[in-house]
């Protein structure tokens, strides 16, 4: 028996497909790989660098589905269902809509698969497939799994290892699918089994891709402590409150940590209060002047990132927002478009106001491109926010703002690792932000 992988692109630029420069290995197949009996054949193909043999034979092809990546995931299912093959779709984006993934594979996986792949393989080995299997919360991730990392090599991914600790955030967030995916919880591996994983694996440098390793600040000291010894370097997101834990952030220091993505999200404390984002209200009323002074003084690289559209945004408060990023040196800043994922507080706010865009599907229309405003904003038109936030991306990443921010002896000359790590990856995330904007989802026309 023959289970086949799949990591779906996200479009094409133009009339060519879009090869990912700074693509990271896809974690979560590497979990559904240790999850599979290793008597069955498994392989993966990633579709953001290498070509899909769709004729290859196999017996069941699982596709993980992002809201970015549905409209090529759903193509890539066609093609193999034309072949007779069975596909099993999971992903963020089944949880948010189920009934719309259904209509493009046989059978669909809603949360996390550690509780329902074993019962999918059963099934999988009588000849059939449930058309949904519905998932429990898992309340130790990965418990006793080990990521299976052989199936990345050879792939040209950077040179990071993705881990992770924990799931989910306790935060309502009013546009965050996550917040959707995991009802507001946040769930902790084992400390052991994280650092086994760590120590079965050859790099020193980690992404530890939670939502907020911070979420729970007891199990990240435990987590930090038995780091310290390994002499790693990692990132991570996290959330700002972890500056009122003073042994929180001495351990997190002396484990290795070199900087997280921070959602600031907007320097407007309406915009903060609207997104019920109410751990960032103390912090943005004195305009993270403290935060910010404090993330300094521990030696943090921060990504620091953005939310622009909001109802109290207008095109001069989101350049403001850029001004305000670039005079604080981040060492990455994005400034995310609002996005309505299908199943979020935001999304049934502006379905109900009649300000959805694209037919209120904008991840399937066929006349939607990557980064571009999927809804009607309050104080601007829909084109003047792609338009602005395309400024800002543009204005924070070129040379002459990579060259002014590097020169910060706090954060990004701090070391020589340190100043190291800032001129690799700014070039890199400067390309990308010109490779995507604009870009086509999928590679060919599907039914809306």
């Amino acid at each position: 028996m023959k289970i086949t992988l799949i990591k779906p692109n996200i479009g094409r630029r133009e009339h060519s497909m879009y090869v990912d420069e700074s693509r990271m290995e896809p974690l979560q197949l590497g979990v559904l790989a240790a999850l599979t009996p290793r008597d069955i054949e498994l392989v993966m193909y990633d579709d953001r660098m290498e070509q899909i043999p769709f004729d290859e034979p196999t017996d069941l092809v699982g596709i993980t589905v992002e809201t970015f990546t549905a409209r090529r995931a759903y193509e890539i299912s066609e093609e193999y269902r034309k072949r007779g093959v069975k596909v099993l779709m999971g992903g963020m984006h089944v949880k948010l809509i189920p009934e719309e993934v259904k209509e493009h594979c046989d059978s669909i996986m809603i949360g996390d698969a550690e509780d329902k792949w074993a019962e999918m393989i059963e099934d999988l080995r009588k000849g059939y497939l449930k058309e949904e299997y519905v998932c429990n919360p898992v309340l130790v991730p990965q418990d006793g799994i080990i990521t299976r990392r052989d199936i990345f090599e050879g792939k040209a991914y950077l040179p990071i290892t993705l881990l992770q600790f924990s799931r989910g955030c306790r935060f309502s967030c009013h546009y965050c699918a996550s917040s959707v995916y995991f009802n507001k919880h946040h769930y902790c591996r084992n400390v052991d089994e994280v650092i086994k994983e760590i120590k079965d694996q050859k790099r020193k440098i980690l992404f530890f891709v939670d939502d907020n390793i911070v979420g729970d600040k007891e199990k990240a000291k435990e987590l930090f402590r038995a780091l310290i010894p390994l002499k790693v370097k990692w990132v991570s997101q996290a959330s700002i409150d972890m500056l009122e834990d003073k042994e929180l952030m001495e351990l997190m220091m002396k484990s290795g940590c070199l900087g997280h993505v921070i959602g600031f999200e907007s320097i407007k404390i309406e915009n903060i209060t609207l997104m019920k984002k109410g751990v960032n209200k103390t912090y943005v009323e004195n305009d993270y002047r403290e935060a910010i002074k404090e993330l300094r003084n521990w030696g943090l690289q921060t990504w620091a990132a953005f939310t622009v559209g909001h109802d109290n945004d207008t095109l001069t408060s989101i350049k403001e927002t850029y001004k305000f990023a670039l005079e604080n040196k981040f060492t990455f800043a994005a400034y995310n478009i609002l996005m309505p994922y299908p199943g979020t507080p935001l999304y049934n706010q502006l379905k109900e106001e009649g300000r959805l865009l694209y037919d209120e599907k904008w991840w399937l229309h066929p006349e939607y491109r990557f980064n571009y405003a999927s809804f009607l904003p309050k104080n601007m038109t829909a084109d003047e926010l792609t338009e602005v936030s395309f400024w800002c991306r543009k204005n924070y990443n070129s040379m002459k703002s990579i060259i002014y921010r590097a020169f910060d002896l706090k954060t990004n000359m701090r070391s020589p690792y340190r100043f190291a790590t800032y001129c690799v990856y700014n070039p890199v995330f400067k390309k990308e932000v010109f490779r995507k904007q604009g870009m086509e989802f999928g590679f060919k026309d599907v039914k809306k």
